[in-house]
């Protein structure tokens, strides 16, 4: 049976109380009561409180966090199974990363271009927030509330706070990123350039600057001085960047920031006391961790489960999903370990039919077969409940189609992943061969009406990850998304 070994997630029961729209704000944090249909109106001032009495309703619903997460390099599809899921949460949040990552969400004819925002964005009757693990450009965060406001998404300001507690990403830490990038030579990370590598190193350091001291000027100004003095002892000349100019930029920031700021951790609470459903989407993916991805060609935060528990404050007791997101084949964008990469035809086919190239850089996607130790290894870390994959139609075309089940060194298996990249370099893959079907897929309704080739090569990804595949994605349309129960 597949994951037979794990216990199932219990599903709570809960009567709750509910007012209309009853809002209390405690330091610039949330407490909500929520009704029936959705949250409750966001429209509120950081300092306002209501008093509005509550009524008590009973109202009886499974309570649910469900956790989405990249299981290989990123670029899995994240976003499609985020907007599949998004009409059922009343709370749609980011933990990590920023707006390094993006992809592109269809509804009603319309496409949506997410980085930084949550993509729950898409639903009015959502609220959406950024918790303290993620890194936040203030002028991406104001852009993409624009462009999506000028697309017709409703009341899209009122449905976003973000913690005080998040990093914010300077103009300041995005000079910085080309020159260490120039730093490292030869050994370059293959950044998007967008200061996410700076503004993390200086969290770790202890000279960041969170939305908090924004609203302090004066302390803002220091720290912010304090930052640039640094760099241009560093790099001297090479360093491009005017202090004045982003101070300038601050103080019209600070205003309409304040509008949206709230006690990350207050927030949580509240959200998951009331038993609101909760959808998380993680950035990036697994391989890209900072503890457990192919360092040092990583990305600068905690992708994984732990990350998401951490930059949310989660309650891991009501985690009922988590889904772990995966292409049919692989891909990678950046310098890095790839041990299935396809150089020549199949690579060149792959990023041909996948339409493989970045959201966020545009840049083009290294890509090759399916890597089942790398698979494997996510779920050891994540603890995947099911999977989605996703791409399934891009191998419609393949006369075979070859999956990597195992690492030799010197002929003998490895167990895990290799930390160690020269031990990995050292490493043989071994494939499985499969027939291709050679038929379309994209008008599959469900997992029987996929060619046998294909339902064979799910099940075998099933079996060996120990992990139901619980949702395929067989085309680009947001409704070529095969659910298995």
């Amino acid at each position: 049976m597949v994951g037979s070994g794990r216990k199932k997630p219990i599903l709570k029961s809960c009567i709750l109380r509910l007012c209309d729209f009853g809002v209390s704000i405690i330091r610039r944090g949330v407490s909500w009561w929520g009704d029936s249909s959705c949250m409750p109106s966001p429209c509120f001032s950081p300092t306002a409180i209501t008093t509005q009495p509550p009524r008590t309703v009973a109202l009886i619903f499974n309570m649910a966090i469900t956790i989405i997460l990249g299981s290989q390099w990123g670029d899995e599809g994240k976003g499609k199974l985020t907007d599949i899921l998004a009409p059922e949460a009343k709370l749609c949040a980011r933990a990590a990363g920023g707006h390094n990552a993006g992809h592109s969400i269809v509804a009603n004819g319309v496409s949506y271009s997410f980085h930084l925002l949550p993509s729950g964005l898409i639903n009015p009757k959502c609220m959406n927030f950024i918790g303290s693990g993620v890194v936040f450009n203030v002028p991406q965060f104001f852009k993409e509330l624009q462009d999506l406001s000028d697309k017709g998404l409703e009341a899209v300001h009122d449905r976003i706070r973000v913690s005080d507690r998040v990093h914010i990403d300077l103009q300041l830490h995005i000079a910085a990123d080309g020159l260490e990038e120039q730093e490292l030579g030869e050994g370059k990370i293959g950044t998007t350039g967008r200061g996410i590598g700076p503004s993390y190193s200086c969290k770790a350091a202890r000279s960041g600057i969170r939305l908090a001291d924004v609203f302090n000027p004066k302390l803002f100004e220091q720290k912010l001085r304090r930052l640039a003095d640094g760099y241009r002892k560093r790099y001297g000349d090479l360093f491009k960047y005017d202090v004045e100019e982003e101070l300038a930029q601050f103080e019209e920031y600070r205003h309409k920031l304040r509008k949206y700021s709230v006690d990350g951790v207050s927030f949580m609470k509240s959200a998951q006391k009331s038993n609101t459903p909760i959808l998380i989407e993680g950035a990036n993916a697994l391989m890209l961790d900072l503890d457990y991805g192919s360092y040092p060609y990583v990305t600068s935060s905690n992708t994984s489960l732990a990350g998401i528990i951490g930059g949310l404050t989660l309650d891991p007791t009501k985690i009922t999903e988590i889904i772990g997101v995966v292409k049919a084949y692989t891909t990678r964008v950046g310098s890095g370990a790839f041990k299935t990469e396809d150089t020549g035809e199949v690579g060149t086919k792959l990023q041909e039919i996948g339409r493989e190239w970045g959201t966020s850089t545009g840049r083009r996607r290294r890509c090759g077969w399916l890597d089942l130790v790398v698979l494997k290894y996510s779920n050891d870390i994540n603890n995947y409940t099911a999977l989605n994959l996703t791409k399934l139609d891009v191998l419609d075309t393949f006369e075979t189609i070859r999956v990597a089940t195992a690492y030799k060194i010197d002929g003998k298996e490895i167990d895990s992943y290799p930390a160690d990249l020269d031990i990995l370099d050292q490493c043989e893959v071994v494939y499985k061969d499969f027939p291709g079907w050679q038929t379309p897929t994209t008008n599959a309704k469900s997992f029987e009406d996929l060619p046998k080739e294909a339902r064979a090569y799910v099940e075998f990804i099933e079996e060996y990850v120990g992990v139901k595949v619980k949702y395929i994605g067989t085309g680009p349309d947001r409704e070529a998304m095969i659910k298995r129960d």
